[in-house]
């Protein structure tokens, strides 16, 4: 199989215990091939922890769950050095943290502390964690996965507008529709019913120099020039809104950082790639534009007091800027 075959398989196979979310798994295999840490927003019950399980299942790679409280420190994250005394002697030996392994799902990560969030979002933008004066790197393939829900806000932590731009992506869930409650309803009911008949075959797991291979087709994606001038133009909208309406400008405080024009380059390239494409065409750059840019605004009074949302923005912003 090609490589990218075998990602198409890592998604079926996702697609058969993640249901009505079909979005949501698309976004996960991009921030993946991305090489991007994702940010995933959800009322409970939405399978975002069980989305998240099901990539690492099908795939060749340590997974870590980090369920954030408001006790935790920063060293239950990233490890810590610890003294051992063997045969009279002592030393300190480092023991890795939760943060050292492949796909990291921090769970809630709006119920802990300012400090806990900041040691995680450093791992995340420098690939690294220093403990008593000691540097270690983390894995090759590292991708954090942090989830939160919009309601019961009582005794959590917002993320800063600053720390949120670290995530490549912020995905939001919703509710199936009918037919998808009910397939929801019958897995479960599969899954926990005694199994009849004989073992099922185990499927082997996807390698992770699949994920490297993908990475470096990726990396020769064509992107045009009035492709790249299209995702500059989209980023500067949200900067300098008055250029397109009062209207923009009205709603529009602070726009996207760089990080945002880097984001939409790199996810829009892993969507076409994944179409099966050789090419970024204007389609795949508004599919990803809400993921990548939604976090990265920040609305002013006005817009909050209309109950205008950030997608309401980008979808304005999308409308106003000239498709190539």
């Amino acid at each position: 199989m090609s490589t990218h075959d075998n990602i198409l398989d890592l998604k079926a196979r996702m697609q058969q215990s993640i249901i009505g979310q079909s979005d949501v798994i698309d976004r996960l295999l991009i921030g993946l091939l991305a090489d991007g840490n994702l940010l995933l927003e959800g009322l409970p019950g939405l399978a975002k922890t069980r989305a998240v399980k099901s990539l690492a299942k099908n795939m060749a790679a340590e997974f870590s769950r980090i369920q954030f409280t408001p006790d935790l420190l920063p060293a239950d994250i990233t490890g810590t050095e610890i003294y051992y005394s063997d045969d009279g002697k002592g030393q300190f030996k480092f023991e890795p943290g939760p943060i050292f392994g492949n796909i990291i799902l921090a769970d809630e990560i709006n119920r802990a502390p300012a400090k806990v969030q900041a040691a995680l979002l450093e791992a995340m933008e420098e690939r690294q964690v220093t403990v008593a004066g000691t540097t270690h790197k983390m894995p090759d393939l590292f991708m954090v996965m942090a989830t939160q829900n919009p309601i019961e806000q009582e005794g959590t932590y917002p993320l800063p507008e600053a720390q949120m731009d670290r995530f490549l992506m912020h995905i939001k869930i919703d509710y199936g529709d009918e037919d998808a409650e009910g397939k929801v309803i019958r897995l479960v009911r599969g899954e926990s019913a005694p199994s009849t008949g004989g073992q099922k075959k185990k499927e082997k797991p996807i390698s992770q120099k699949t994920v490297f291979d993908a990475r470096k087709e990726i990396a020769e994606i064509h992107t045009s020039a009035a492709i790249e001038t299209y995702l500059v133009d989209l980023v500067f909208a949200t900067r300098y809104p008055e250029r397109y309406s009062d209207q923009l400008k009205s709603w529009i405080d602070v726009g996207a950082s760089p990080r945002g024009g880097i984001g939409l380059d790199k996810c829009s390239r892993a969507h076409a790639w994944l179409r099966g494409k050789d090419f970024v065409s204007p389609d795949d750059v508004r599919a990803v534009v809400q993921n990548v840019l939604r976090h990265r605004l920040i609305l002013s009074y006005e817009a909050n007091a209309e109950g205008i949302s950030a997608d309401d923005v980008i979808n304005e912003v999308i409308s106003q800027v000239a498709t190539p």
